[in-house]
């Protein structure tokens, strides 16, 4: 269930990538003799951003690794919930001053030459340093991976998400932004209820309620260790 949350994000959101990352991926250049090259060419400009969402979801899902064995397994979920709701209350203007970009460390000169060079290489690079640019989207993606609690998990909850970005971005990618300023700003007005029911699952999920695949029961069990004679709780949730 979570994985599907994560590809249903990107998807949904993949929209409002379409106006903001769009003209990157409008300005990508273009590489091989045939259809099927170019194709091939521009698939790796997406998959460049993909492995950067991967190497990130990564890092967070071992963050939040470190917060279950520090007895936090049941309030990640919940708190990840609620920031994700809390960060639907500010505007863009008002998130965007909260970020970094990361293209301000990097010189003009060196991504110029990305753009001018004509490989795969390039491509695949260009794609990576496009998975670095502040997103709102990516930062919910971002705080569902510290929700994983597991390096791995964090990574393919990236993915999935990636994943889901990618049939918006590939096509920008191949042929222009298909749709309309209208069309998406219409889709846009959407982004925020979604982003508030993602919210509300993974505080479900926190909860432990016992309901298949949203809520999954958190068990407790208290063991001794027999070396210190000193009790520790252990706490897993249940795989549904």
């Amino acid at each position: 269930m979570i994985f599907l949350t994560a590809f249903l994000t990107g998807l949904l959101g993949s929209f409002h990538c379409a106006g903001m990352c769009g003209p990157i991926a409008l300005a990508t250049p273009t590489v091989g003799d045939t259809v099927l090259l170019k194709a091939f060419g521009k698939l790796l400009y997406n998959l460049g951003r993909i492995t950067t969402y991967a190497i990130l979801g990564a890092l967070l899902g071992t963050f939040g690794l470190g917060l279950k064995l520090a007895g936090l397994q049941q309030s990640i979920s919940i708190i990840a919930g609620v920031i994700i709701i809390l960060s639907v209350l500010f505007t863009s203007t008002k998130l965007s001053k909260l970020t970094i970009n990361p293209f301000k460390y990097v010189t003009g000169g060196f991504i110029s030459k990305l753009f001018q060079t004509k490989t795969y290489y390039a491509l695949f690079a260009i794609g990576m340093l496009n998975g670095l640019l502040p997103c709102g989207f990516v930062y919910i993606g971002l705080i569902g991976a510290v929700a994983t609690q597991n390096t791995w998990e964090g990574a393919l909850f990236m993915v999935m998400f990636g994943l889901g970005t990618l049939p918006m971005m590939y096509g920008v990618s191949l042929v222009g932004q298909f749709l309309s300023i209208t069309t998406r700003g219409s889709i846009n007005k959407f982004t925020p209820y979604f982003a508030v029911l993602i919210g509300c699952l993974f505080i479900l999920r926190g909860l432990g309620l016992g309901i298949p695949y949203v809520s999954p029961k958190i068990n407790d069990n208290t063991t001794i260790n027999q070396d210190c004679g000193v009790p520790h709780t252990i706490s897993t949730i249940e795989s549904n």
